[in-house]
């Protein structure tokens, strides 16, 4: 329910608001059973996350390699929400088994699964047993939040029976498994 006009976005972000807009309005228009899912930080033990997105996979396969990982601004303290992919799965098929007209709904770690970057690397230091290899940059990325977590409350109202089965150490110690045999 957040105002989208006058804030900073990517171009990638302003083309998943369009598209979040129209299927909206085809479920509310023509009474379609659809439903908008608007991702936190979507990961898992299969996640190949790069320099700019899949925050927790990048950082994890930065760990284990020793390659350098770069810190944005806010001096490591900004924090994401991070959903299991099981467990946005998991939402789809809740959605699937009683669908809503052009609902929308937020689908991320909440107050279950989340962390600041510090902590983050924190976590993936002991799962590895190194020090990261980490730089500092005093600058932010152009339009980089400073604090985001889902509130998933709409979506467990309107799904009770759905829950959580992953919490952030399940997931980085999944991704760190998992890296570990590909990398």
């Amino acid at each position: 329910s957040m105002s989208i006009d006058n804030t900073k976005h990517s171009l990638f972000g302003a083309s998943k608001v369009a598209a979040d807009v129209v299927v909206q309005e085809y479920g509310k228009y023509f009474g379609m059973k659809t439903g908008i899912f608007r991702g936190g930080c979507l990961t898992g033990p299969g996640h190949s996350g790069t320099a700019l997105h899949g925050f927790l996979a990048y950082l994890m396969k930065c760990a284990i390699t020793g390659n350098q990982y770069n810190i944005f601004g806010y001096k490591g303290k900004q924090v994401r929400d991070n959903i299991h992919s099981y467990d946005l799965v998991n939402m789809f098929w809740h959605f699937y088994l009683k669908p809503r007209q052009g609902e929308v709904y937020n689908a991320g770690g909440s107050r279950h699964s989340n962390c600041s970057m510090a902590e983050a690397i924190d976590i993936c230091e002991k799962l590895t047993g190194k020090k990261m290899n980490v730089k500092y940059e005093e600058a932010n990325r152009i339009g980089d939040h400073i604090w985001y977590i889902s509130d998933v409350r709409k979506f467990q109202n309107h799904f009770p029976d759905w829950s959580y089965k992953y919490n952030l150490d399940d997931i980085l110690t999944q991704i760190h498994d998992a890296l570990s045999k590909r990398v």
